[in-house]
């Protein structure tokens, strides 16, 4: 899934910053200040839902958009979230930061494109 994502960001002239995981991850975005964030919630050794919630704590990363990867359609997603008794955020209900796999290029790239035109840097 990261070999495919970051193909599809460079073919259309964005750069991608590739993490191994959530610690990997906060440090390359507090580091670089990406645009937007792509996160899979089915993160090795850990859940994606975690690395979210870090990203929307810091103060540093708060406000960078973050597109939900999840094999889940959304409001199984979010069932599923609350049953686990996750900690609710509405940032989840952005419709536009919630993808479900498998990916469409043309989608991603419409969403990253749309995060980037409105004034997000990195």
């Amino acid at each position: 899934m990261q070999i495919f994502l970051a193909n599809v960001l460079r073919s259309d002239g964005f750069f991608p910053i590739v993490a191994d995981d959530k610690a990997d991850g906060c440090r390359k975005a507090r580091e670089e200040r990406p645009a937007v964030i792509i996160l899979n919630m089915m993160m090795p050794s850990e859940a994606g839902i975690r690395m979210y919630l870090s990203l929307k704590r810091d103060d540093v990363l708060k406000d960078i958009p973050v597109i939900m990867l999840a094999t889940l359609d959304k409001h199984t997603f979010l069932k599923c979230h609350n049953l686990f008794g996750y900690e609710y955020c509405e940032a989840y209900e952005l419709v536009d930061r919630f993808m479900q796999k498998p990916i469409e290029a043309a989608e991603l790239l419409k969403t990253v494109t749309g995060f980037s035109m409105h004034g997000h840097t990195g």
